[in-house]
């Protein structure tokens, strides 16, 4: 059955915002699979994980934060470059902006691309767009590792494998055990991989799961408060990715086409995938970029609005 308009253009119902304790100093603010951020309460100041997609849905953040504490915004980290993630960044005034060097790279290749596709694609998450001042820029970039030291708390920001992008990083708090997934984890909402790679994923998974964190934040969905909930939050994200690579590989193997691999593979994952948040919008991107990983594409292609669309119809037609 095809999704009734355009990506999320049709998703306009108001999301509940939660604002959880995850322990000592660490919140988890999450919309019912709207892109979550996290918040780390230091000694001498605040990081908060991932900006919000436009300056007013940060607002939300920075007052929430208000009332846990007097202390400034000092950091802000961006997990990966998607525009939905990094375009509230401007809101958080005199904070440094973090990623990895990755992330910055993917910026000037295709920031502005990104930006343009992902407004045209979620209208109400940007809402106010015209506060958006332009791509944000990360003044603070690393290769694989980073500590940042709020007063004596550490915030271990690691680049532990591509995923849902190449340039992902994830924050860890050691001394109360919690992770800052970003997008390579999701709970109960269909992962979008639309710049994934398929073939490191599940191994970058593999690496996180042994670390075996007591809490921890996804990118969408509620926050999982225990290590039970944690790794089955790690576990249900590889098996999606892994149930999709899997379909798509075969489908490519028997020289199916693009629209013949969607179709097939909507069949099969429907079923116990469809009641995920995003999932509609989400799958003609990841068929897509599934299909050319599966043909040795190896590098994820530009979407720009203008593919959005064409994909969009020549899929969902």
């Amino acid at each position: 059955m095809a999704a009734k308009g355009f990506a999320s253009t049709s998703d306009l119902t108001e999301k509940k915002v939660s604002f959880d304790q995850l322990g000592e100093g660490l919140y988890a603010y999450t919309a019912e699979g709207d892109p979550n951020s996290g918040i780390i309460v230091g000694d001498d100041g605040v990081m908060v994980v991932d900006a919000q997609a436009t300056p007013a849905m940060a607002q939300d953040v920075i007052a929430r934060v208000a009332k846990v504490t007097d202390k400034p915004i000092k950091y802000v980290l961006l997990s990966h470059y998607h525009a939905v993630r990094v375009l509230g960044a401007s809101a958080y005034t005199g904070a440094d902006i973090i990623c990895s060097d990755t992330a910055r790279a993917m910026i000037v290749e295709r920031g502005r691309q990104d930006m343009d596709s992902e407004i045209g694609r979620f209208p109400r998450l940007f809402r106010a767009v015209e506060t958006i001042p332009g791509l944000t820029w990360p003044t603070i970039t690393f290769p694989d590792q980073m500590s940042v030291w709020l007063g004596k708390r550490e915030v271990r920001i690691m680049h532990i494998g591509r995923g849902h992008t190449a340039g992902d990083v994830i924050a860890y708090v050691p001394d109360t055990n919690v992770v800052f997934s970003g997008d390579l984890v999701e709970y109960h909402s269909a992962c979008y991989c639309g710049d994934a790679h398929f073939n490191d994923w599940p191994g970058t998974l593999d690496i996180l799961a042994e670390m075996k964190p007591r809490a921890l934040v996804p990118g969408r969905g509620a926050a999982l408060t225990n290590a039970a909930q944690v790794a089955e939050g790690i576990a249900s994200t590889s098996g999606f990715l892994t149930t999709l690579y899997g379909i798509v590989s075969d489908q490519v193997a028997k020289g199916r086409s693009l629209k013949e691999t969607f179709d097939a593979t909507k069949a099969a994952m429907d079923p116990k995938f469809s009641s995920y948040a995003i999932y509609e919008h989400s799958m003609p991107f990841n068929v897509s970029r599934a299909y050319d990983e599966a043909r040795g594409i190896e590098w994820p292609q530009i979407w720009t609005a203008q593919r959005d669309r064409e994909m969009w119809a020549a899929l969902q037609g």
